[in-house]
């Protein structure tokens, strides 16, 4: 094969990586922004709403807003807890949902998407809510 057509494909894949990259940076951006948006507006507020209704049903939970996240947590015990936060390690950027449950000596945890290739800023109010009724029903069983 020809130098210059090894080098012409080299250039072709550094150059092709090099706007995937800028591409990508532009995407987290956006999505760190809308982000930042949709936690003070949407998610931190409805999490303090489901906080008051779970105590007025006698079920203690808390909201605490660690770091970029905020967190629905058990006052019995700080291993149940319900986390959103933005995961920018995939191609899109998403919200992912964190549950901690803990059994006895078990801790069991899960991750997903709020809502599976949904931008961030099109997140709604019913979308996190439909995630936290979900996640919550293992703390409130009886």
């Amino acid at each position: 094969m020809e130098i210059s057509d090894v080098r012409k494909k080299l250039l072709e894949t550094i150059d092709r990586a090099r706007r995937t990259t800028s591409d990508r940076r532009a995407r987290v951006d956006a999505a760190e922004r809308d982000y930042e948006i949709f936690l003070n507006r949407v998610a931190a507020p409805l999490f303090r709403q489901v906080a008051n209704v779970l105590r007025a049903e006698h079920y203690p939970f808390s909201v605490s807003t660690p770091g970029g996240s905020v967190r629905l947590m058990s006052d019995r015990s700080s291993q149940d807890y319900i986390e959103l936060g933005l995961d920018t390690s995939g191609s899109v950027p998403q919200v992912l949902g964190r549950t901690s449950r803990g059994r006895g000596r078990r801790i069991m945890e899960s991750e997903r998407p709020v809502r599976e290739d949904v931008p961030v800023g099109d997140l709604t109010e019913g979308d996190v809510l439909a995630f936290l009724c979900q996640e919550l029903e293992p703390f409130v069983e009886k």
